[in-house]
Formats: structure tokens, sequence, C-alpha cells
């Protein structure tokens, strides 16, 4: 909308739990596509909203308040509940490389901005109030359910069954503001009664209130398709009478046995702590997300996670000895090209990478980490620290094994070695050794 510039929203997590890694990986692809906006020369402005009240334990107005739940879980305040698990979160995305955010607004500091919304929405004739709280008239908004291309009748057949109240209008009707809630610990003073906002009105307030009231583009799980980006449109559109978003773009699941990952599923390993505690990198993780288009469903096993870890290693190890494009320039710029116009189709990251590894040209992965962000240059150095006076002695130890034909001693003293931490080859000089970058 302004030359140059790129205002994004993204929407973040509700902090009520430690992040499962198929939420990492949409994250991942949001920070992906900064990363190649930024490349490409827009200075991106990102947004990126914390919930920390109102998000029910459905994407509906059903059941109770995710933070409400955490709270009596660990016997906690909900207040404490979201600073812990919000900076749990960032401690997540910092590993993997994820750039902060240029804002990351709290719900809770932004209750004013909803409610003034919402005040709007009244005056448009958009609500109505029962004694549950506030609610968005679906019927009254004529393009209600454009984004998902929505069948109503079988919407609203299908969310009969979480129908809390019997004077709400129509089953596609959501809540902005609930009321009658007296257990409910984070109550705010409104011009409906003392409540708290739902969860779909926090990301219209909070959006409009750091880019405007149209912006360039908007992500989020594909899960928030039906329900809540569904939800943000007609309020937001419902509100200012002016097109909400320029382009929405949506991450696929992360599947495990083919079912989307969740807090709830996943077994043992569904964090990025689990797969810390596994032995795995973060940033082998990050690699392994980048082996699936953003749009494609992407099979999770942790055979699959330590593959994409080998290749990674493989990429560290490059030299400027071997890189045939560094001293061609021509070579070199012609495969850049193709590299970006992948990239640029559409976040083609898997074709990029692709290209990437058939190059074997550190030079240009080195580049293009600026998008990737698997600190290549970083652990590339890690590679060339000084080694270790033990490492010395058997890597000594072994090149004499080796001049003695004694293969049992040699082939345990490499696994020796490679149990430190290091890599091990074989060249004309004897053992090689380079301390592991991953």
């Amino acid at each position: 909308m302004e030359a140059g510039k790129v205002h994004l929203y993204c929407c973040g997590p509700t902090v009520y739990n430690y992040a499962h890694i198929g939420n990492l990986r949409t994250y991942i692809f949001e920070d992906i596509l900064r990363r190649v906006l930024e490349f490409n020369g827009y200075d991106v402005t990102h947004v990126m909203n914390i919930t920390d009240v109102g998000h029910m334990t459905t994407d509906e107005d059903a059941g109770d308040d995710k933070m409400e739940v955490a709270a009596r879980r660990e016997n906690r305040s909900p207040y404490e509940i979201a600073r812990f698990y919000e900076q749990a979160f960032f401690h997540d995305t910092e590993r993997l490389n994820i750039l902060p955010p240029t804002r990351a607004p709290r719900a809770t500091e932004h209750v004013v901005q909803m409610i003034e919304l919402i005040q709007r929405l009244e005056e448009a004739g958009l609500t109505y109030t029962t004694s549950e709280g506030v609610y968005f008239d679906t019927a009254r908004f004529a393009d209600y359910g454009k984004l998902a291309r929505l069948n109503l009748t079988g919407q609203r057949t299908a969310r009969e069954e979480v129908v809390t109240d019997e004077s709400k209008r129509n089953p596609s009707d959501f809540m902005l503001w609930f009321l009658n809630k007296p257990s409910h610990i984070m109550q705010w003073t409104s011009p409906w009664g003392t409540g708290y906002p739902g969860w779909h009105i926090e990301c219209s307030a909070m959006s409009m209130t750091y880019l405007g009231e149209t912006f360039d583009i908007h992500c989020g799980g594909v899960d928030h398709i039906p329900v809540h980006h569904t939800n943000e449109i007609a309020q937001s559109e419902g509100a200012t009478h002016v097109p909400f978003v320029k382009y929405w773009m949506h991450g696929e699941f992360l599947l495990m046995d083919k079912e989307k990952i969740s807090k709830s599923k996943g077994g043992s390993i569904n964090t990025l702590q689990s797969l810390v505690d596994l032995g795995c990198d973060p940033l082998g993780y990050r690699y392994f997300c980048l082996q699936g288009h953003y749009r494609a469903e992407l099979n999770f096993s942790v055979a699959a996670l330590e593959a994409a870890t080998t290749g990674l290693r493989k990429v560290y190890a490059l030299t400027d000895e071997d890189d045939v494009l560094k001293a061609d320039d021509a070579a070199y710029q012609q495969a850049r090209r193709r590299v970006l116009t992948a990239l640029n189709d559409d976040l083609g990251v898997p074709h990029a990478v692709g290209l990437l590894n058939s190059y074997q040209s550190r030079k240009l992965w080195l580049e293009f980490d600026a998008v990737l962000g698997l600190d290549i240059a970083k652990r590339a150095m890690k590679q060339d620290e000084p080694l270790g006076e033990e490492v010395l002695v058997l890597i000594e130890q072994r090149n004499a094994a080796r001049r003695n034909r004694d293969w049992s001693r040699s082939d345990a003293l490499r696994d020796e070695i490679i149990s430190m931490g290091y890599d091990v080859a074989d060249g004309p000089d004897g053992t090689r050794v380079k301390r592991r970058s991953i």
C-alpha cells in the first residue's frame, strides 16, 4: 500500500502453555516471509499479538478461557501464567532464529481499543446483547464467510453443538464481549457491564491500532481461516467499511502419523525443548521445516528431523576452497538469480534449498542465510575453533594405529573422537577433524 514498505500482522501465541512444534512451524514460515521481503528491499513493520485473555478452549465461544484453565492447573494467577509462557515462547523463537516482531502487543493492555471497536460495531447496527454478552450478528454482514467460502447453512448446523446461549440468534454469531462470568479473574468495566473481550476482537483492535484500518498482509495457521480470520474480517470491515487486509497467507499443518500436532498430541515429542532433550539442535528443526512449502502439510518424524540435521551439518562443513562459484562471478550471479526467483515464487523455499545444495557454494549459502536464518557463518566459525589437547592426542594415536594397520584400534579412536562432538574424515595427510557445528 505504501511504496517500499510492508505492514504485516501475524496471529501470535495464546500464552497458556508451551508452543508446540506445529505452532512453531507457522512462525518459521512467517519469519521466512518477513526475511524474503526484507531481502527484496522492503521495510517491514511486523506486528504479532500476545493473547493473554479471551481465547476459549474451543475457537468458538464455548468452554473456559484457556488462561483460566492454565491458572487452575498450575495454581498461579492468569497474569503469572501469561508472563511465564510468553517468555518461554520468545525463548523458543530465539533458539529458532525467528526475528522478533517490531511490536508484540498484549491483549490485556489493549482492552480500551477493543471496547471502542465494539462501540463502532454497535453504532453500525451489527451487534446485539444477551445476558451472556455482546454478539456480532453475522446475518447483518452480507459478506460473512467470504475468506473461507463458507456454506453458512452447513456451518450453522455444524456449530449447533457449541451454542450455550439460547438467545443467540445464529450459531455463527460470535462473542465480542463476555458478560455473566463472575468467577473469571480477568475483568474490565465496559458500557455493557463488567466482563472481558472475545478472542476475535483482540486481533482486529491491535492490528488496526498499529497498522491502520487496511494493511498489506495477515498471516496465521490454516485452522484460523474458517472461524478466527473469518470473524476478524467481519468485525473489522463492519466497523470501518473499508477492506481489512490486502493479502492473506496461511501456513499448513505439521503432521505426526498423519494427524495434526497439537499440545495434546505427539506424545512426549511436541515442544522444541522435547526435541532438544533428544539431542536435536533447534536449527536442525528449522532446516527440517524448510524442506516443505508453507502451503503443504509436512509430516514430522524423528528420523526425518535427523536426516535434515545431517543435511544441515553438510552445509556448515562447506569451505571456500571447494566453492567453484566463488571465482566465477557470471556463474555466481546466474545461480543467485535462480535461487532468488525460487524464493520470490510464493516463498518456494524447498526449491531454493534444493538449488543451494546443488551448487555447493558456501558464498551462495552465506548470502541467502539472510533469508534462511541458519547461522551458517557463526557455525562455520565454531568448526574452525582450535582443537583441544585431548583431541589432538587421540588424533595422533589414531594416525599411529592407521600406520600400523590396526584398523579396530583406529575405528575405536574415531568413534571416541566423534562422541566428543567432532566430525572425522581421512585424507592423504592422515586424520582430519573438525568441531561439529550441530
